[in-house]
């Protein structure tokens, strides 16, 4: 487990590095190392910019089963593009079997919390347990929600895992930039369906 000294140091040192700068290190810190990705805005960046620097890395795409019609087409390009070695994780229940047993509960209804668990939790523990990384690249970013203004670059998930954000101080315009710089493609309409706002957190993280 890293201390959190570590964790100070890591944030104060790489605060003003590039996101190459902050991988090679997470990498040096420990090679077992995922990506996760479920492709909503941006996504591209993370996967690009961690591709760069570890070719083989895998990639965890948990989905929901909710996702939109231009979500899917937009992960089958950059899945195309980036040549990404990607393990899918789908709940073991299929969408169709849920909407007539459950549907999708508002977040206030008392079902919303099985639901999480059954689209978005269940298969993200899974996938880290079967590939048991130290190193977890995310592209969480400030200003996204309250918890994620407050864990930095470098955090700890909750089994332990050291948790990086390469982005984490950069705007939507400075991701555009970046998008565009590397010819990369973006899709904004995009469905979580355990979130009922953009600003809460979807459960992976907090």
């Amino acid at each position: 487990m890293i201390t959190e000294d570590t964790l100070h140091e890591l944030n104060k040192s790489y605060k003003e590095a590039s996101p190459s700068e902050i991988i090679k290190k997470a990498l040096e810190l420990h090679e077992k190392a995922v990506v996760t990705t479920n492709f909503r805005p941006y996504e591209a960046a993370i996967l690009h910019a961690v591709k760069q620097e570890a070719s083989s890395i895998p990639v965890v795409w948990c989905d929901t089963g909710y996702n939109t019609p231009q979500t899917y087409r937009h992960a089958e390009q950059v899945i195309k593009d980036l040549d990404l070695n990607v393990f899918l994780y789908v709940p073991k229940q299929t969408t169709a079997h849920r909407d007539v047993v459950l549907g999708i509960p508002s977040v206030d209804a008392p079902e919303h919390a099985l639901f999480t668990e059954q689209v978005k939790l269940e298969p993200f523990r899974r996938a880290m347990e079967e590939h048991k990384p130290k190193v977890w690249f995310t592209n969480l970013r400030q200003g996204q929600t309250a918890f994620r203004d407050s864990i930095g670059i470098f955090s700890v998930s909750k089994d332990g895992v050291l948790k990086v954000s390469p982005f984490y101080y950069w705007s939507d315009a400075d991701l555009d930039a970046y998008l565009q710089d590397h010819n990369l493609p973006n899709e904004f309409k995009y469905f979580d369906p355990t979130k009922a706002l953009a600003n809460r957190e979807c459960g992976l993280h907090a």
